[in-house]
This record gives structure tokens, sequence and C-alpha cells, in this order.
């Protein structure tokens, strides 16, 4: 009976996916802002939710930055839900996380957080912090990173420049 044959190919892709999955969690991006009186757009005081999608795409441009070195373009959102009303004084978390990537994509995972409240009815400035964060909005969002092509004559210039 012949030995078992080992692909050890295999076994080194397996181990670059997972390299490559554990740095992809790692890529986030936070930001907390103040949400302002200028900002209402309907009655009852409610923020439209345009502004947390900025919020959202602020996040997907530090993101691709950070792995890419360029702010990409976002094209889509996915799975995209408003679950809670937005008002002015709101302070409001917003998160990112990479969870996926292919040679021209990146898929960002998003939520939002209020975690301060307004409390018009306690005084024009009064405000509560949370006992905890209620979410707001959550999505999924693919941006496109360009396509760079290497030029060996070129990359080796760099590296002749660079020493």
């Amino acid at each position: 009976m012949p030995p078992p044959t080992i692909n050890t190919n295999a076994t080194v892709q397996q181990s670059a996916r997972e390299e490559q999955a554990s740095e992809i969690t790692e890529t986030t991006a936070f930001l907390r802002v103040r949400i302002g009186q200028e900002e209402t757009h309907y009655g009852g005081d409610l923020v439209d939710g345009a502004r947390i999608l900025r919020l959202f795409g602020d996040l997907v441009t530090e993101i691709t930055i950070r792995t890419d070195g360029d702010e990409g373009l976002l094209s889509q959102y996915s799975d995209l839900r408003f679950t809670a009303p937005v008002k002015p004084g709101d302070y409001i978390e917003a998160r990112g996380r990479l969870v996926r990537q292919t040679r021209l994509r990146r898929v960002v995972e998003l939520q939002a957080h209020k975690v301060l409240s307004a409390r018009p009815g306690a005084g024009e400035s009064a405000a509560a912090v949370l006992d905890a964060a209620q979410l707001v909005c959550t999505a999924t969002a693919t941006t496109v990173v360009p396509y760079r092509r290497t030029d060996t004559a070129t990359a080796l210039n760099t590296i002749a420049e660079e020493t």
C-alpha cells in the first residue's frame, strides 16, 4: 500500500487564508459625533438617515485608506436598517469593520449606536448617558479600490531610489 500523499500546497493556501482573515478582522474604524440642531430635517426634531450614512461613508473611506492607501469608491449599501430615531443633541458612535476583501472590493459591516440622548423636556441643554447604547442603524457597505498593475521595471526603480 503506497504512503498517503500530503498536499502541502493546500495547507499553505489554507494558512494564507486564515492569516488574511485574521488581518481583516483587525481592520476597524470608529467615530463619535454630536448631532447638532442644524441637522434637524423632519417634524418632531428628527434627523434624516442620510446623516448616519455620511458617517458610514467616512468609516468605509478610513478603512480603505488603511488597507489600500486609497479612498476607494463606495459602490453600494446592503442590509440597511434604521432601528431608532436620532434627534439633535444625541451622541452617535459609529463603527465599521472590514469583513471581506477581494482583489478590487472591500466589504465593511457598519453599526451606529446612540450613547447619549438629548432630553429637551428636562431643559434646553439637558442630556442623559444611556445605560445601554441604543442601535440606530446597521448596514453593509461595498467599496471598490483601484486596480494597480505591478510594473516590474517601475518597482525595481522605486526600490533602487529608496536605497
